[in-house]
């Protein structure tokens, strides 16, 4: 059994992804290519702001939009202290200082709390300049962005809405890319929409934004490639997997996000009476990156990862570490307390989970772990 099947995906799309991969070979336009364009301007209609600036990786898109708002040595930004490594590296990249607050038990996102907490303790100890919040949508779920806007808004800060797992998620109405003053989402290719290697974008209804960030990517670029009017970097996304993106993205769309959202509810079906299993609130919709229980102890989790893995199932920790764990963050001053944070990293566990599970296999997963616990 795989985690996330993307042969399988491979399998039921080659006809066409065979296609459009061709065509960029036909073209030989491999950097800037017209399927770029044409994926920036669907992901911008689909999420529903101005622009989409695609780019290198995920990790890029949230440096680049640090860039676009001279983040920088004094700054605060205020990261989950249960998320991946990159939300919080891009703060210390840039020479800010990441912030780490406490999230949510049932949703794994950030803790609206924690964060107004985090930022009345910055600003009492007066050493750094609090500026922005980066909520992450974990596991294909938004966070709660009414609360966490309201609050940074209020104290003066901006929201980056790190989508990396998020992308095609909902939140009263609105997609996740289009929830905070800006947001990043990423093409790696176990992500909801996923590439065939590295890729991510940015999407802001800034102009001036924009028009930065498609500068910088590209060596600080002006009106022409060599019209070089700012320092710069390399960050683009090739042309092969803007074409594989676009005939992703088709399938993602039509049936992919409504299939995983299927399989989600024979987990949660199956496993509740038994295990603590996903929250997705009322008026949210989650793109399921992963689907992850929460289960008693450490102990109990490495038994159960046993006896799946015995019955050919895969299983993966995300996170096992808070992120003020992480030994490049080991000189960060803490400035709230993340007990919640610490009880996850020792009892959640993700279990395979894509469009193209049928109920057969999720009953297999369920029934080995409603045995063994």
């Amino acid at each position: 059994m795989e985690f996330r099947n993307l042969k399988q995906q491979f399998q039921i799309l080659k006809e066409r992804m065979d296609k459009a991969v061709a065509e960029v070979m036909a073209e030989c336009n491999f950097i800037g290519g017209r399927q770029v364009k044409e994926l920036e301007e669907k992901l911008a209609a689909y999420v529903g702001v101005k622009h989409c600036i695609s780019c290198g990786n995920g990790t890029d898109a949230l440096t680049m939009m640090l860039m676009a708002w001279n983040i920088g040595p004094g700054d605060a930004v205020f990261v989950p202290d249960f998320t991946f490594f990159a939300t919080g590296e891009v703060v210390s990249f840039e020479g800010a200082t990441p912030v780490f607050v406490d999230v949510d038990p049932d949703t794994f996102n950030m803790d609206p709390d924690s964060l107004e907490e985090a930022i009345l303790a910055v600003k009492a100890e007066g050493r750094l300049d609090p500026r922005v919040v980066i909520p992450v949508d974990l596991f294909g779920l938004p966070a709660d962005y009414d609360r966490i806007t309201g609050i940074a808004h209020r104290h003066g800060l901006r929201v980056l809405e790190d989508a990396a797992q998020g992308f095609g998620g909902m939140y009263r109405g609105r997609r996740a890319c289009s929830l905070g003053d800006a947001a990043t989402t990423s093409f790696f290719p176990a992500k909801p929409l996923g590439c065939y290697g590295d890729g991510g974008a940015v999407f802001t209804n800034d102009d001036r934004e924009a028009e930065y960030l498609r500068s910088i990517a590209v060596h600080g670029k002006g009106s022409y490639k060599y019209d070089n009017v700012r320092i710069g970097w390399n960050s683009r996304l090739d042309t092969i997997q803007a074409a594989i993106l676009l005939v992703k993205f088709d399938a993602f769309t039509e049936y992919e996000l409504e299939d995983v959202n299927k399989v989600a509810s024979w987990y949660t079906e199956a496993l509740r009476a038994k295990v603590k299993t996903p929250l997705v609130p009322e008026g949210y919709y989650s793109s399921w990156a992963q689907y992850t229980i929460q289960v008693k102890d450490e102990t109990e989790r490495t038994t159960l990862q046993q006896k799946l893995k015995e019955q050919g199932i895969p299983t993966m920790v995300y996170y096992p570490k808070p992120m003020q764990g992480q030994a490049a963050f080991g000189n960060l001053q803490s400035y709230v307390e993340c007990e919640v944070t610490e009880k996850l990293c020792n009892t959640v566990l993700s279990l395979p989970m894509d469009s193209g599970k049928d109920k057969s296999e999720i009953l297999k997963i369920c029934e080995t772990i409603l045995r063994e616990l």
